[in-house]
């Protein structure tokens, strides 16, 4: 008996040894083949990951993000430990441990696939999973398993526990297009992860298992069960103690869907920079790391987002409530039904819970109740009928509104207001004069309604916007402002137009011979058809050109004078800036500098600059001089006082890599732009331009309380279209409103006040801190005194009013008594 246990032992040993020495000898086979094929851990180290493109405001605040793989990259330090603690809990509690492999995870995961064909246990360390993630596939082979174990060796000892758990930690997709934990943290809770919870830091680290069955906007039952099993292991690893993990595990999950990483709203700015960038560099500008600085200015952009909301919100109620957006709506569908409408321009849906006479009670989207009361909306509510014309006030909320209705509302310092959504678009763009920097661009109401951008795409008739391009070409024909034109009814049977044309002043009236100044600053349309018709069509044609219009397609009859031919506002906008810099033609430009992942300045913009010459030197007496010493200087302050700011984690090392290539990066050489018009010419259109605001169709912009402003109201006919385009030394703005179907604004509707309160606002906040500047008078320039009425020079003694002349352009002085003339016309008299 015992010989043969002897014998027994004897060969279970014989068969251990030789197991164990094929199993060497198999393993050392599988070495020696698979060894040579591994990656380098050196290509781990260089590895790039796939960083979206990231769109910036020139004062680096984040506009928006691009790309299909949602990534913020962190470092170790930048992730709180209490987050270590639930991953390593949660996927590999021994990795400070451990070289690389767990030899009870591998044989148990070896078992069940010798068993079941698969693997479902796991049985992969951390480091085993960087291996994978970064290298190889995921299939469940034999072979892809021994390379997992080869390369987490190699990875062990070449790179840091910290480094290893940094490149994790970045690289495993989390759901929802987010990679990492950076992003994770952003798309579901909206937070950095210097912000998040415990319980939230447990559900993120709950996701690399299974990020759509542990999703906790998908799944949330089944993501909640997965975070609560990781903080009870937290609990039983004792990283946490028992009041942490009781308050975790009481704590309610908030996670929703954030969508966006952008600090200002700037949507439409947003999808120009990403059109101009793919077409630079291709589909990898998505996934290659580059910062795109824009000339976006975040304060101006957030103002001009609010004007143009407001301006059309007050259009909108001037019009009367077109009514509830959905009605009779079953109590158990509110939810679902407030979930299912998107909130636009500040606009929130609301359900109707209780209708008395005098006010509603109203259920927001987060479940909370309001009273909407007779003073904030129904008193003196009309129904819409046309845009000219509305019904009787209502006298009780019963006569238009129920339980079960969806409303829009607005909330406004505490208050709850009535609201409904525009049907009617604006617009706004605005300019630097100096190198055509678009500072702030509006295309819409919402870029979420629609993301059709009217400041570039919308070609509409800018009727009397236009007009100061024509009066500026009379100025360079030898009109000036003094020259007079006869202000009297016409009727045109031209050719090139339909039907006989009956052109009319606003009002029907007709003021006989007036100055072009005054016919300017109070649109007599008359008068700007007289002055194009004595000027010639082809004239004028010639010296529109000048100001970058493309006149080909522009019609080549009187109705010009008038603003017939489409253009979007960003072309009129460029057009103005001419009037506000005294007379360089500049282009708009959105995309500044493209900064690659290294820091390296791959693209910078080089504008055409208005100056004459361009000097790189500071001037004292000129606080707008772009000299390069004043740049470097704003520049230096601006990252100064954005390292002071609260900078969110994730985005720390990247600012601070955008700051130092800033920093560290030489001013371009500047270009001197061309001149469109003389310097006496825009000394003389701006003055004219001035009073527009002064005393024209644009006075509504003297509560602003400057006397460096210009500017132009236009109104199309109908009314259809309602602009104001105006401008300081500082910035240039177009305003624009109208419909998309070209339906008519209404009654009282026009460019000075449906445009240009949106404009007022925008430039109110705009201005509030720069100085009153104007153009300088040039040399050749004079003030002469003249008779208002005839424009004709009088003596010293008699009254009149002052004006500007070319010198060659003085008009003769008149004795007293002597009949006055009309001799400084450069052109002979039409005959009508």
């Amino acid at each position: 008996m015992l010989k043969r246990h002897k014998k027994l032992i004897k060969g279970i040993l014989t068969l251990t040894i030789l197991g164990a020495g094929g199993f060497l000898i198999l393993a050392s086979c599988l070495f020696l083949y698979l060894s040579p094929k591994l990656p380098s851990v050196e290509e781990l180290k260089r590895v790039e990951l796939q960083i979206p493109l990231k769109v910036y405001s020139e004062d680096l605040q984040i506009i928006a993000e691009f790309g299909e793989k949602k990534r913020t990259p962190v470092n170790f330090n930048q992730i709180p430990p209490s987050m270590v603690d639930a991953f390593l809990a949660a996927e590999d509690d021994r990795f400070f441990k451990h070289g690389g492999i767990v030899v009870s995870g591998l044989a148990r995961a070896a078992v069940e696939l010798i068993t079941t064909g698969s693997i479902r246990s796991g049985g992969s360390t951390i480091t085993m999973q960087v291996a994978r993630n970064f290298f190889l596939s995921k299939r469940q082979e034999f072979t892809r398993k021994f390379n997992e174990i080869l390369l987490a060796f190699r990875i062990e000892e070449e790179l840091t526990k910290q480094e290893i758990l940094s490149l994790y930690t970045n690289k495993i997709y989390m759901g929802n297009r987010a990679y990492g934990v950076g992003a994770a943290a952003q798309v579901y809770y909206g937070k950095n992860l210097d912000q998040l919870t415990l319980a939230e830091m447990a559900m993120i680290a709950g996701l690399p298992k299974a990020p759509s069955t542990y999703n906790p906007i998908a799944n949330p039952d089944r993501a909640l069960q997965r975070r609560n099993w990781i903080l009870g292991r937290m609990l039983s690893l004792k990283k946490i103690n028992k009041s942490q993990y009781q308050a975790a595990i009481n704590e309610p999950d908030t996670a929703t869907y954030h969508g966006s990483i952008a600090k200002i709203d700037a949507a439409y700015a947003a999808e120009m920079v990403r059109q101009q960038i793919i077409e630079k560099y291709g589909l990898k500008a998505y996934t290659e790391g580059y910062t795109a600085i824009t000339t976006i200015d975040s304060k101006l952009q957030a103002k001009a987002t609010t004007s143009v909301q407001s301006g059309l919100i007050a259009y909108d109620k001037r019009h009367g409530y077109r009514g509830v957006e959905q009605s009779a709506i079953p109590e158990e569908s509110w939810q679902q039904a407030l979930n299912e409408t998107r909130n636009y321009g500040g606009l929130e849906s609301a359900i109707v819970s209780h209708v008395a006479d005098d006010h509603l009670t109203i259920l927001d989207k987060q479940g909370q109740t309001f009273p909407l009361n007779w003073a904030n909306g129904l008193d003196g509510l009309r129904l819409f009928k046309t845009a000219s014309s509305q019904s009787a006030p209502i006298e009780s909320a019963h006569n238009i509104f129920q339980v079960g209705d969806l409303i829009r509302i607005q909330k406004r310092n505490g208050f709850v207001q009535l609201a409904q959504l525009p049907t009617a678009q604006a617009a706004m763009v605005a300019l630097s004069p100096k190198e055509g920097g678009i500072k702030a661009l509006v295309g819409g109401f919402d870029y979420r309604q629609s993301r059709f951008n009217r400041v570039t795409q919308a070609t509409r008739q800018p009727g009397s916007n236009f007009k100061p391009f024509i009066y500026t070409v009379a100025l360079q024909n030898g009109f000036t402002p003094a020259s007079t034109v006869n202000d009297a009814p016409v009727v045109f049977d031209d050719s090139k137009l339909e039907d006989l044309w009956r052109p009319e002043n606003d009002g029907g009236k007709f003021y006989g011979p007036t100055r072009i100044r005054e016919a300017l600053y109070r649109s007599r349309n008359l008068v700007s058809i007289r002055l194009l018709r004595r000027m010639g069509i082809n004239r004028t044609l010639q010296g529109l050109q000048k100001f970058g219009f493309e006149t080909g397609d522009m019609p080549a009859d009187l109705s010009l004078s008038l603003g017939s031919h489409a253009l979007t506002p960003m072309t009129i906008a460029r057009g103005y800036t001419i009037f506000a810099n005294g007379g360089y033609l500049v282009e708009p430009y959105i995309l500044d500098k493209v900064i690659d992942r290294d820091g390296n300045i791959i693209f910078e913009a080089t504008p055409d600059t208005a100056c004459d010459p361009c000097i790189r030197t500071a001037k004292a007496n000129n606080p707008d001089d772009f000299s390069a010493e004043k740049i470097d200087l704003e520049l230096t302050a601006l990252l100064d006082t954005l390292a002071e700011e609260s900078i969110p984690d994730s985005e720390k090392d990247h600012h601070q890599l955008i700051n130092q290539t800033l920093r560290n990066h030489p001013q371009p050489e500047t270009i001197t732009a061309k001149r469109a018009i003389d310097a006496s010419t825009a000394f003389l259109i701006d003055s004219m331009l001035k009073d527009v605001i002064q005393k024209g169709t644009g006075r509504k912009a003297k509560t602003l309380k400057r006397n460096d402003l210009g500017g132009k109201t236009g109104t199309t006919n109908g009314p259809r279209d309602a602009w104001f385009s105006g401008y300081s030394s500082h910035l240039v703005a177009t305003a624009w409103v109208g419909f998309d179907d070209y339906s008519q604004l209404g009654r009282n509707e026009y460019g000075g006040s449906a445009a240009l309160p949106i404009w007022i606002d925008f430039m109110g906040e705009a201005l509030k801190d720069k100085p009153q500047t104007n153009l300088p008078q040039p040399a050749g320039i004079v003030s002469i005194k003249i008779d208002p009425k005839t424009g004709t020079r009088v003596p010293p003694d008699q009254s009149g009013i002052y004006e500007f002349f070319r010198s060659e352009n003085v008009p003769e002085a008149i004795t007293k008594g002597a009949k006055s003339t009309r001799g400084n016309e450069p052109l002979p008299e039409d005959l009508f």
